[in-house]
């Protein structure tokens, strides 16, 4: 059997690795626990490969992988275009895929207070397919909901809002768990809160993963060749992440030091991507790596409810992205363009450069955006005066507050998961959360909490 996958796969496939032991891959973990995905085609185990994207992958009757051979390699050719030519070009390749993906079904969007779904929107409003939007805003933080509303009402779309509220997880984290098999932590995909409602929703999904990273700049205008590595290892990496990973490193007696290890990975990868220009070569190694091991992990929650479509996902539009220079692409100037030509949807508040808007986002800078900053610091010290502390980050909702704490240290301290990760780092990763630095200590704690769900399911197996 043949499989040829996508170059950006909306679902992760795996399959069997021929001559090796099924034994745990502790390297793969100790990266898992340090950026938050596995890379390329790491596993939990060393007998199974997650197959990578744009090959061709030959699997035997057993399910063990015979060969893989790239039929899609990342480049760099920009053509003479002009901006004006390239963005007609780019409305009409998002418009034809769009309509090709959801037929004539009825379609749900999920709409944020960005770009990527508002451009699905602008598209979208000129189909006949009926439209049903959602928003979600965290109880107690930024009401992006009232972006996305005003974004449906322009639109014509049916419109519904949800507040995610705070300890959600504690209800869903076993499903959770089954559906992105834990090979994604648990405190981003908000949208488990409401997945009983999504599925009483009719229609297929469009989804707008990945816009922001293929239509942006791939580096800082400033990268150099030599910066590219240290960028990545930035980007990529927890600081505290990393901290825990190497005491897994040591605990389990691993050769060599962890950061030279997870290093010498990315430098493989990155000379296995053929382009000169940084920008560009960046974001093909993010999307290689990034969008195929931890965006495209949690769209299966989606999936859990509806079929899914994903524009930015298409073959086609990788393909146009490598042809596009990446003047056209830097700071979100095809999107941009698009959207301006709306005047509606244009003057929407853009929730990156609130209060302003599309078309003057610009001003978001000193003078200009003072009396916001001033208005909205003061809002958050009112908010906080009151006993309701205001919520900026997804892990604020699943582990502050008593019962939170309470419902996580029933998953983090449990006798059996000891026998996997010690419990002294348990309880030093934890402490330091609680008394340190909750918000660098909370990826590793997240990461723990992962790997306790992770051990429970598989323990019959190890």
């Amino acid at each position: 059997m043949t499989i040829k996958t996508p170059i950006l796969p909306s679902k992760q496939q795996f399959a069997k690795r021929p001559n090796q032991p099924h034994e745990l891959d502790l390297e793969a973990i100790c990266v898992f626990m340090a950026t938050g995905f596995f890379m390329g085609r790491d596993t939990y185990w060393k007998d199974e490969v997650c197959l990578l994207p744009g090959h061709h992958h030959t699997i035997d009757d057993a399910g063990f992988l015979v060969n893989s051979e790239p039929w899609f390699q990342w480049h760099y050719r920009p053509r003479d275009l002009s901006f004006e030519a390239t963005l007609a070009e780019y409305i009409q390749l998002l418009t034809t895929i769009t309509t090709e993906q959801v037929g004539n079904q009825p379609v749900i969007l999920p709409l944020s207070g960005g770009l990527d779904s508002r451009s699905q929107a602008l598209i979208l409003k000129g189909l006949d397919n009926p439209v049903h939007a959602f928003s979600y805003s965290f109880e107690g933080g930024y009401p992006e909901h009232r972006i996305a509303k005003h974004i449906a009402d322009v639109c014509g779309f049916g419109f519904e809002s949800f507040s995610i509220k705070p300890g959600y997880l504690w209800d869903c984290i076993d499903d959770l768990a089954q559906i992105n098999g834990c090979y994604s932590e648990f405190t981003h995909p908000r949208q488990m809160a409401v997945l009983p409602q999504l599925k009483a929703m009719t229609g297929v999904f469009s989804l707008g993963h990945w816009g922001d990273v293929l239509f942006d700049r791939g580096a800082p205008e400033a990268t150099t060749e030599a910066d590219i590595l240290p960028l990545l290892f930035k980007k990529m990496v927890k600081p505290k992440g990393l901290e825990l990973a190497e005491q897994l490193w040591q605990h389990w007696d691993l050769a060599g030091s962890f950061k030279d290890y997870l290093v010498g990975r990315i430098e493989t990868d990155l000379a296995a991507i053929a382009i000169d220009n940084v920008s560009a070569k960046v974001r093909a190694y993010k999307t290689s790596q990034w969008a195929h091991r931890w965006t495209t992990t949690n769209l299966r929650v989606f999936e859990a409810a509806h079929p899914i479509t994903l524009p930015y996902y298409d073959n086609r539009m990788c393909h146009f992205i490598c042809t596009v220079p990446e003047a056209y692409l830097a700071d979100r100037r095809l999107q941009l363009a698009h959207l301006q030509q709306d005047s509606a949807l244009s003057g929407i508040t853009w929730q990156d450069h609130r209060p302003f808007n599309l078309r003057n986002y610009g001003y978001n800078k000193a003078p200009y955006n003072l009396p916001y900053r001033v208005w909205a610091k003061l809002q958050r010290e009112v908010q906080a005066v009151l006993g309701s502390s205001y919520v900026q980050r997804n892990w604020e909702l699943q582990f502050v507050g008593s019962e939170n704490e309470q419902a996580l240290k029933r998953r983090l301290f449990q006798a059996d998961f000891h026998q996997f990760i010690p419990k002294h780092l348990v309880h030093d990763t934890y402490q330091h959360f609680l008394k340190t630095d909750s918000v660098h200590y909370a990826h590793p704690v997240s990461m723990l909490l992962t790997l306790s769900q992770w051990y429970t399911q598989n323990r019959g197996s190890l």
